[in-house]
This record gives C-alpha cells, structure tokens and sequence, in this order.
C-alpha cells in the first residue's frame, strides 16, 4: 500500500518541531547526551525503519539477509567461521559500494553520527552497504559481528560491543535473535547483549534457523531446549515468539525434516516475512513511541540531575559531598521518585549512572527549571495527541 507521503512527513516534521522548541533545551541543559544518548538530528528523523540482526557466529546472519534480498550485498562474507568482524548497516542506494565506518559517521544525511561517541576502535569494525533494491527502499538491515562465546570478546573486542548493540536497538523497528540447533547455548557475551535489549521486548522476535538440519524428533527437543534457555536470558513473563525455518536460498532438505517439516517451515517463514512487512506500517507509531520514551527519560533525568545539584553544600566540604552522593547514588535516585512520584522502572541503571557521573563536577549543574518539565509536559500532554489527531496514521 502506499502511504501518502504529506501525512507522514507531517507527523515527522511535527516530531522535529516539538524536539527543537521543547525537548532538546532540556537535553541540552540538564546533559542527557552526555549521560543517556546523543541528541537528536534530522536524519534520526527520517531514517528508514532498521531491522538488526544477533546471534552467535555462523547462525546465518548474513545468509538470512541475502535470502530477502534475493542477492548478496557488498561486503557480505559467509563461512561457517566467525566471518562478519563488524557492524554492517545494508541500505538503499543508487549503485553498489561499500563506505567506510569514519566516512558514514560524518555524513550527516546518514542517522550514524551518534556512533561517533564509540570511538575510532569501533567505526573501524562499522560499514555501510549500499545497493539499489526495492526491498531496501522501505528498511534497513543491520549486519552485527557473531556473538563468540567465552571470556575472550569481552576482554579482547576494543569497543563497547554491548553499548553498541544497545544504541542500534533504541533506533531499531525489529530485532531479530538468530540461533540455530548446533549452538543453543546463551554465551556470556549473548546474555549481556540480550540484557542490554531491555525495554525493547516488544522489537525482538527470535528465530530457529537451519532447523532443516535436524529431523523432526531433534527439532522438538532443540525447540524446548531454546525456549529453556531463553527462558533464564529475557526475563519477561511472556513466551517469546520463535520463528522455525531454514532462512537460506537452498531449498528445505526433506529427508532431514519429513513432510510435517516443510509445511511448517513455509508457515513459518510466511509469517515472518508478513511480520518483516509490516515494520514500515508500523513505523510511524514507533517513531512517536520512542519519542515519548526518550521524552519520559530526558524528565527523569532532569529531576536526577538538579536533585543532586541540590543536594551539594553552597560553600564548603564540595568534594566530600560529591563523593558521598555518588556512593549513595540509589538511595538518591529513591528520593527523587518519591518526590515526583515517577515508577521506579523508569530510573537508569546505577552502576552506569556513577561511572558517568564520576566524570562531573556536580556543581556546575544546572538548578531545576519547572519552566522547562512543564514545556515537556505539555509536550506529551497536548501537542503529541493534537499531533495524532491531524494527521491520523498515514498507513490506514
């Protein structure tokens, strides 16, 4: 179906007004993309609906990408080694090329340049692939590295692997966790990854790939074992959907499988792909509902910011001070819930609070401004809801 273009741009312009005038000053003020997440430009705004994929090495990442496009894309390597070492973001363009991490970062058409904040380290393992494809003018596909098992990533990769996947899945539609029957272990590293997706539950489909490799009595076991583990890693009191297929261009081996087999795995992979199809439907409604996410977020962070400002002495004894709230950051945090009455599920992690926060001097943060929460306030109260009404879902 296709979308008149004016209403979508509508919605999206009015998200850029409102971000602009009520939301980035305090941002701005009160530091969030020092501490929570860069601030925002237009490209973030008019950035295609991404897709990324995770999983341990050679659980068909990058076959799984082919097998949409139909073709493979510059840079794709497979092999059943560790073969991807780095983030691959496949998107829409006039002709074939590969651009480098450093090049794409800058670009400032390009919704990447909040990747600068991972470092050299990481934009050299980041790279942009483009081609002309019709399936690619709607999403965009991002490429991770195979998560390894063992202690050795986490010692060895010199960027922040988690931050990274976390970044990429506050701007993505869809996160698809790829496993398959040989590897049902959940590695370190995949636990850390998969616990940094949360607040994302919503985005993450999982799916059991290669499942033509093993015969249906295997496959059912594998099935609960996947569950099992899955089960210990995300911590949500729903069952997660499990997509079984064998996502590659080879047709599904029958022997392997039995004729219960086939079947199941063209259902399967049927509704995937409708699942896949409607990102871009659903896209505009993700657009407001991370904004009012990250809206939520900026308020709470204000009201943390200023309290703690508050707390410091106005003349004497600063650095005691500092360290003292700094190591009682959580009863602090406590405080400031009670005072606004905010659900505690909304606070930031602690741990990654200090560590950031040690980096500061608190008092040279900013006072509360309730001119300013009131702005966002109304922001979400009335101008966001005014703003739907207008302009209903351009994809009905």
């Amino acid at each position: 179906e296709q979308v008149p273009l004016s209403s979508v741009t509508s919605i999206i312009d009015g998200l850029k007004k409102l971000y602009l005038q009520k939301l980035k000053p305090l941002e701005v003020a009160y530091r969030f993309n020092d501490f929570v997440s860069p601030l925002l430009t237009n490209s973030d705004f008019d950035a295609k609906p991404m897709v990324m994929l995770l999983g341990q090495y050679s659980t068909g990442k990058t076959t799984f990408i082919k097998h949409l496009l139909k073709s493979s894309y510059p840079g794709a390597h497979i092999g059943p080694e560790p073969t991807t070492d780095r983030f691959v973001v496949v998107m829409s363009g006039p002709d074939e090329r590969s651009i480098p991490g450093n090049t794409v970062a800058v670009q400032a058409d390009m919704p990447y340049s909040g990747l600068t904040t991972f470092g050299t380290a990481f934009l050299s393992k980041f790279e942009c692939s483009q081609m002309p494809h019709p399936l690619l003018e709607h999403i965009t596909f991002v490429d991770s590295p195979g998560v390894l098992s063992g202690e050795k990533q986490r010692i060895h990769r010199s960027y922040d692997f988690t931050g990274v996947t976390s970044w990429f899945a506050a701007k993505c539609d869809l996160i698809l966790l790829l496993f398959d029957p040989h590897k049902l272990d959940v590695s370190d590293e995949f636990k850390r990854v998969i616990s940094s997706l949360r607040g994302h539950d919503d985005k993450i489909r999982v799916v059991l790939n290669k499942a033509d490799q093993v015969d249906t009595q295997q496959l059912m076991r594998v099935y609960g074992a996947l569950m099992w583990s899955l089960g210990k890693v995300l911590n949500t009191p729903e069952v997660m959907r499990v997509y079984i297929g064998s996502f590659n261009d080879k047709p599904v081996s029958e022997n392997a499988v039995g004729p219960l087999g086939k079947e199941l795995f063209e259902k399967e992979q049927s509704d995937l792909l409708s699942d896949l199809k409607d990102i871009p439907k659903k896209a505009c409604d993700r657009r407001i509902n991370e904004f009012v996410k990250r809206a939520r977020a900026a308020k709470i962070h204000a009201y943390i910011i200023s309290h703690l400002k508050k707390e410091m002495p106005s003349m004497m004894g600063k650095a005691k001070a500092q360290q003292r709230l700094i190591d009682n950051l959580a009863d602090e945090f406590g405080k400031v819930q009670r005072e606004f009455h905010l659900p505690p599920g909304d606070f930031p992690n602690v741990e990654q609070f200090k560590e950031v926060l040690s980096g500061y001097n608190i008092d040279k943060f900013e006072k509360l401004k309730p001119k300013m929460i009131q702005a966002v306030d109304d922001m979400l109260g009335y101008d966001i809801p005014d703003l739907l009404k207008n302009f209903r879902n351009p994809y009905d």
